[in-house]
């Protein structure tokens, strides 16, 4: 939450509608009810009474500048606690940034305001016009995150998301406890990590990390979107079961993030990779397929093996072959999920990211250069799942019929 920042008259004055307005923000990071519409209601029903107390301050105690700056901003504030815009908040913050500059939260205020209005620039206007005032925590968060939002329709999003990086790894060094900060970091390199089309491991592993050092602050413990964005993480990782805890966990705490229906479509793709795996593969199919696999000339750099040899992680300098016997449909557009096996019958799962779904289709002979291998072995709700499985992240790690992929199959 916000922290009034700059220049606030008669701060004994103006104390108990302070803390009414802290109450009431703080009532809106933890309030989640299963009904959104419950919420609304409520925070309106608790800004009428912020409302109630601010106006209790005589009129003859708020008439100069500096007065009334801090009272249009805690209205302005208050006005603009709910989800929607409001023009009367925005007029009433326009207000106090007029009388009194340096009341920095007021600028942040007037840029969230302006912000759901759809006015973004005006929006990064006022959070750089406060920041000019010296550094902030709040500000460079609020910078960060409508720097991602602005990414969406840029020409160069990926130079705007890493500009989002910076602001948010700035914010951290002013106060490296600060849950909300990491929490935006966090966001920033799972921004980038689709911004750069969805296959840059090391993007997911540092937006992880982040989401962790964010878990470490108690305030972040109650905020359902650190939850679920970080089931998303280790979706991506191919943590399946840490994934479908934190989507659950994220559903409980609003139901609004359609959370439990991401872990019901991530049950789904589980079930059919295993039905393909254990029910679909005919021993005689199977054995006819494997068969059939070419031997192909590799450099001298990769060494052959068979998925029984694969070491947990990444096996430099090894190539595995396998036929295709599956495409597994999925909703997600990333990654793609095929099922092989190798010339010992061996079959296994590989997750394809950064690769056009018409680059690999049933049938094909595919080898893979140095891969990224995991065993999968969990139970989640009575059901056990237990596959092999290989992480395929760019065009230049596939051979698909002897063949280099050429580059118009990258995403």
């Amino acid at each position: 939450m916000s922290i009034p920042t700059g220049e606030i008259a008669g701060d004994d004055l103006f104390a108990p509608a302070t803390v009414a307005v802290d109450d009431l923000y703080r009532f809106r990071y933890n309030y989640f009810p299963l009904n959104p519409e419950e919420r609304v209601s409520k925070l309106q029903s608790q800004s009428d009474l912020a409302l109630q107390i601010l106006d209790t301050i005589p009129i003859e105690k708020r008439k100069l500048p500096l007065q009334r700056a801090t009272y249009e901003y805690l209205r302005g504030k208050i006005l603009d606690v709910v989800p929607v815009y409001k023009k009367e908040a925005e007029d009433h913050l326009s207000k106090a940034v007029k009388l009194n500059p340096s009341l920095v939260d007021a600028w942040l205020c007037l840029g969230n305001c302006v912000w759901k209005k759809g006015d973004l620039n005006a929006a990064k206007n006022c959070f750089t016009f406060a920041l000019s005032k010296g550094p902030n925590k709040n500000i460079l968060c609020q910078l960060s995150m409508l720097e991602r939002k602005l990414a969406q329709d840029a020409e160069n999003p990926e130079e705007i998301v890493n500009d989002s990086i910076k602001h948010a790894s700035e914010a951290i060094t002013l106060d490296v406890k600060e849950g909300y900060s990491w929490y935006n970091l966090g966001n920033g390199f799972l921004t980038s990590f689709f911004v750069t089309g969805a296959w840059d491991h090391s993007k997911l592993l540092q937006s992880l990390k982040a989401y962790q050092n964010a878990e470490r602050d108690e305030k972040m413990k109650s905020n359902p979107d650190l939850y679920y964005n970080c089931a998303t993480v280790n979706k991506y990782l191919e943590n399946y079961e840490r994934a479908l805890s934190g989507f659950e966990a994220a559903a409980l705490m609003d139901s609004g993030l359609n959370a439990m229906e991401d872990a019901r479509m991530m049950v789904l793709l589980l079930e059919k990779l295993d039905y393909l795996l254990r029910g679909q593969i005919k021993a005689k199919r199977l054995s006819s397929l494997s068969s059939s696999l070419a031997t192909l000339d590799l450099s001298h750099s990769y060494k052959r093996a068979t998925m029984d040899l694969l070491s947990e992680g990444l096996n430099k300098g090894i190539a595995i072959a396998g036929k295709v016997l599956f495409f597994a449909k999925n909703e997600s557009l990333a990654p793609l999920y095929y099922v092989l096996s190798d010339s010992n019958h061996t079959s296994y799962v590989i997750t394809v990211y950064g690769i056009r779904n018409d680059a690999i289709k049933e049938g094909d002979q595919v080898t893979l250069l140095e891969p990224f291998y995991r065993s999968v072995d969990f139970s989640w709700k009575g059901k056990h799942y237990q596959f092999k499985s290989v992480r395929v992240d760019f065009v230049e790690q596939v051979l698909v019929n002897g063949k280099c992929l050429s580059p118009h199959h990258a995403v």
